[in-house]
């Protein structure tokens, strides 16, 4: 569980996080959604450590990140996966070497024992025969897979995903929606996945918060995502054409019932 208490983030003066509490639970998927420029990269980098916020708390089940010394934050960080927005593969390895290269990092064991986690967290994400491949040999899906793959190599408590949809096809990005749901479930996760994808909110949503110029507009999930009557998150949900009509059709059955 991530807990986060009044957090405020300023950059020369000026607010860009203000007042954020909130709870990311374990073993749910926690979306952070909002538009660009509102804030919720900072609060992602905030809750990995790349950004020190200027007070406030942010909780690892009791542990508050924002005290922690060097040390400290580099055994938390074993404890975190990361998806990154570009999957973020090293060209010059293959796919197995990629998956393994955290393992190399952060364990003492043996060359044998980390490549048959890696083979295994490959096989997880139905990759078993792309190990030998290098990044530039396989599609975009694939990618990601395999940098998801890499960020379950440790067995994190925390998984943390930055637009993990970005630059796929609608039905790859339900692929990729439904691995790391399941994923989550499996391994009892806390995963907090920043995105701006509605798609990814309706099917995987269970706890979403919606920033807007820096505060926490609303919580929820995503059966109450469309009964909401935040102005500021319909006008952000209901953008696009297909969620307007799921709307309209929502508020007329709601009307003849």
């Amino acid at each position: 569980m991530i807990e986060i208490n009044h957090l405020y983030k300023s950059f020369e003066n000026k607010d860009v996080l203000k007042d954020i509490s909130t709870v990311f639970d374990k073993g749910k998927t926690n979306l952070i959604i909002g538009r660009s420029g509102s804030g919720k990269t900072v609060l992602m980098k905030s809750l990995i450590g790349l950004i020190r916020p200027t007070s406030g708390e942010i909780l690892y089940d009791k542990r508050n990140l924002i005290v922690m010394n060097k040390s400290e934050l580099k055994n938390l960080r074993r404890e975190m996966g990361m998806l990154f927005q570009g999957s973020a593969l090293f060209d010059s390895m293959t796919v197995l070497e990629n998956v393994t290269f955290p393992l190399t990092m952060f364990t003492h064991d043996t060359l044998k024992v980390r490549e048959k986690r890696a083979k295994f967290c490959l096989e997880r994400v139905n990759l078993m025969d792309a190990d030998n491949l290098y990044p530039g040999e396989i599609s975009g899906g694939m990618m990601k897979r395999v940098a998801i793959a890499r960020a379950i190599a440790l067995n994190p408590e925390y998984l943390f995903c930055d637009e993990p949809n970005s630059g796929l096809d609608p039905k790859t990005a339900l692929l990729i929606d439904d691995l790391i749901h399941d994923i989550t479930k499996e391994y009892n996760m806390t995963t907090v996945i920043n995105t701006h994808d509605m798609n990814s909110v309706m099917n995987i949503g269970e706890k979403i918060i919606f920033i807007n110029e820096g505060i926490k507009a609303w919580e929820g999930t995503s059966n109450e995502i469309m009964s909401s009557t935040n102005k500021e998150l319909n006008d952000f949900v209901f953008a696009s054409d297909l969620f307007k009509k799921v709307k309209e059709v929502e508020n007329s059955y709601n009307e003849e019932n």
